[in-house]
């Protein structure tokens, strides 16, 4: 008999979770190379001996903490609602509101990926993750020649201003009224796709 097993259970995945949440920030804001495991403990309140225990090692905790549980970006999209979408991930429309100066969930993942590119242990990871999440999922929705090339001009976007609201706090990305950036960016979007009044335009158009 182990009458205890629930419990235990619901710490392992609260303890699990706390790490995980730890390495997202500390992984936005310093870099896979600027950051250890004990610090990414320390704010989790557990013993470095756990991180291993749960992910095997920093490496597995960058690929949890880019991909692992997270849901689809655009899961639904179509075409047609691509650039409101992108814009939405930017000001976080399914999601807490965002703040200038501080990162949620989502930009968490984009400044990630931008700020561990450079690195050679985490470069692969944040390849495939940058492809397999948020690229070729764009590019899946696009008509015409260049859908990648058109999807990375969006991911380019994306972790830009993610960057710049999120982590820099960028006056004129902050203080502009939500309404109006809202719809700079969904235009922003368009051009990089491609599109006009809604739908796609050929590159050589």
């Amino acid at each position: 008999m182990v009458p205890h097993a629930p419990s235990r259970l619901r710490n392992a995945v609260a303890t699990r979770q706390a790490i995980l949440d730890s390495a997202r920030r500390h992984f936005a804001r310093e870099g896979y190379d600027n950051v250890g495991l004990r610090e990414i403990a320390g704010d989790a309140g557990v013993d470095p001996a756990l991180v291993c225990r749960y992910f095997g090692g920093k490496e597995q905790l960058l690929r949890e903490a880019v991909r692992g549980d997270a849901p689809p970006l655009l899961d639904g999209a179509t075409q047609a609602d691509l650039p409101a979408r992108l814009a939405g991930i930017l000001l976080e429309d399914e999601g807490e509101a965002a703040t200038c100066g501080t990162s949620t969930e989502q930009t968490e993942r984009l400044l990630i990926l931008l700020r561990s590119a450079s690195s050679p242990k985490a470069s692969e990871i944040v390849r495939e993750a940058a492809g397999e999440d948020i690229l070729r999922p764009i590019a899946s929705l696009l008509e015409g020649k260049g859908a990648e090339t058109r999807a990375g001009l969006c991911l380019a976007v994306l972790i830009g201003v993610g960057m710049l609201r999120s982590a820099l706090a960028f006056a004129p990305l902050c203080g502009a009224d939500e309404g109006e950036l809202r719809g700079a960016l969904e235009r922003l979007f368009e051009a990089a796709l491609g599109m006009r009044s809604g739908r796609s335009a050929s590159p050589h158009a």
